[in-house]
């Protein structure tokens, strides 16, 4: 009689230990996943305008990293919180693409290339990424989340990331030039790239040296949050129903 009643909760127990072993190993992959499509999405969209330290001070890195950056955001906000109702898709996307980002700038380009880690410092999103999911769980509103939230992802980006950023953005000179810290770092390593590549990428930039141009850009940035972040939710919401889509067809 004693062993009937113990052996529900043995195999509770054990239904348990057996649920979690298929948790992790269900996690693993989506982390495994998610870090490798949002990093390599990550680098062949922004690429290089979040990728060198000297270039931190275009217009193009105020403006269209945080919305490349808020993609991957959006689509893992419907996926957790539709079916999972958990608010943290933007801080888990923006934390597995920062995960990838520094394993490729400590082992690929400061133990491998010799590049001095202050020139590949990767920015962060941590600020705007909280603030996205507080407002996705405050107002649980698509709208006021991609109009409140993505707008506040785009704006905090620059003010996040010039406490660690502001020293190299000093102005020295440089015989006879005025340029940068950071531009002093990128000229002393030399990177590979075609003149035709360097010459497209510069016809249309501001030098900011944090003036005007950047709450400027960080506001055209924030204005087209909102649709990419939108547009990254229905993204989100067709890859996680896919058989009530292939139903309806």
């Amino acid at each position: 009689m004693s062993e009937a009643i113990e052996n529900p909760a043995a195999d509770l127990a054990y239904s348990g230990k057996v649920s979690r072993a298929l948790e992790l190993l269900i996690l693993v992959p989506v982390v495994l996943v998610v870090l490798g499509s949002f990093h390599l999405h990550f680098m062949l969209t922004a690429g290089d305008w979040d990728f060198w330290l000297d270039w931190k001070d275009r217009e193009w890195w105020v403006t269209l990293t945080p919305v490349l950056a808020i993609t991957y955001c959006g689509a893992i906000h419907y996926i957790l919180w539709k079916h999972f109702r958990l608010p943290f898709g933007a801080t888990f996307a923006v934390g597995t693409l920062l995960l990838g980002e520094w394993i490729v700038r400590v082992v690929g380009f400061s133990m491998w290339s010799n590049f001095p880690i202050n020139m590949v410092i990767p920015a962060h999103f941590w600020g705007g990424a909280i603030a996205l999911d507080c407002i996705l769980l405050l107002t649980r509103s698509l709208l006021l989340t991609g109009f409140l939230g993505a707008s506040a992802f785009a704006l905090m980006f620059f003010p996040q990331n010039w406490a660690w950023l502001a020293a190299f953005h000093v102005p020295v000179e440089m015989y006879g030039s005025t340029m940068t810290l950071a531009d002093l770092i990128g000229f002393e390593y030399i990177r590979t790239g075609t003149p035709e590549y360097i010459r497209i990428i510069e016809r249309g930039t501001l030098r900011t040296f944090g003036q005007h141009s950047t709450p400027v850009s960080a506001f055209f940035a924030a204005f087209l949050s909102v649709f990419v972040y939108i547009g990254w939710w229905f993204i989100g919401k067709f890859f996680s129903n896919t058989n009530y889509y292939a139903g309806r067809i």
